[in-house]
């Protein structure tokens, strides 16, 4: 298994750096969760997921848990895409420190994070989530006092097509044809087909939905769940809540605006008949 070196502090520039990083709001923010997060049993269970670095031929790999914090640092600071994070990891000295990056090394190609977020399954994540949410409930904060659970529309990476159309391709997936590319070799990477076409605000949108659990009382994401845009929010409330769960403690309340409970299609008491005997498996 072999992986890029990475080693942060040996030159004098980054010496230097670190005096003055000290009165830096975001890198005493990053320091403190470097330091509180046991990083071990989170690497352990990125190499166990991710495939590159394990061979002995091609390019050198860098190591998952880099990476993965390189995502963070996307999602914390609201990077909204791969190059942007690239140039900010370049230039931002608290970036760099929590990664370990050498001011001498640049930041990996835009790409590799791409690549990187597309090799790490759904179930990979899940417990990785669910790996760091176990350490804060040892480290005594609460992630079961309530929970707030709300959507949000995701704008599909993948051009626009009709939903004839995405019959079409859905159904060409399933054949042997559908799963080769124009060489003839198996597909790395393929088409969004999970995306659908809903309306909000009068307005058409093609994509995904994201249900998203948080805890009320620290703001840790507990669960996302995505699905067509098209589906409603109701019938997904319980498997948003059952995914929230990381510890043996019940949650105690669950709050959600009127999306979850009333549908144009699906009426209050078919709601509540279907959902609340699952929720009070979970309610103190």
């Amino acid at each position: 298994m072999a992986y890029k070196k990475i080693q942060y502090g040996c030159s004098f520039a980054d010496m230097a750096i670190q005096k003055y990083s000290r009165k830096n709001r975001n890198h005493l923010f990053l320091q403190e969760i470097d330091k509180t997060v046991d990083w071990e049993p989170i690497q352990a269970l990125l190499l166990k997921h991710y495939e590159p670095g394990k061979s002995k031929l091609g390019e050198v790999a860098y190591p998952p848990l880099f990476l993965f914090k390189c995502l963070l640092l996307q999602k914390w600071f609201r990077i909204k895409s791969d190059p942007e994070l690239e140039s900010q990891i370049n230039d931002r000295v608290s970036f760099r420190s929590f990664l370990g990056l050498p001011l001498e090394q640049a930041s990996p190609d835009h790409s590799t994070y791409s690549r990187f977020r597309k090799r790490l399954t759904k179930d990979a994540m899940i417990k990785i989530n669910s790996a760091l949410l176990n350490q804060f409930h040892r480290l005594g904060y609460s992630i079961n006092e309530g929970i707030a659970v709300d959507a949000r529309l995701v704008k599909s990476a993948s051009r626009p097509v009709s939903n004839d159309q995405l019959k079409e391709l859905k159904e060409k997936s399933l054949t042997r044809e559908g799963q080769l590319d124009k060489n003839g070799t198996r597909k790395k990477y393929s088409r969004d087909l999970d995306s659908d076409w809903s309306i909000k605000n009068d307005k058409p949108h093609f994509g995904l939905k994201e249900h998203t659990a948080v805890d009320t009382d620290n703001g840790f994401i507990l669960s996302t769940y995505m699905t067509p845009s098209s589906q409603n929010e109701s019938i997904h409330l319980p498997m948003v809540v059952i995914s929230s769960m990381h510890t043996s403690d019940k949650i105690q309340q669950v709050y959600a605006d009127k999306g979850y409970v009333n549908s144009g299609d699906i009426p209050n008491s078919h709601f509540f008949k279907c959902c609340l005997p699952i929720l009070r498996m979970y309610f103190s």
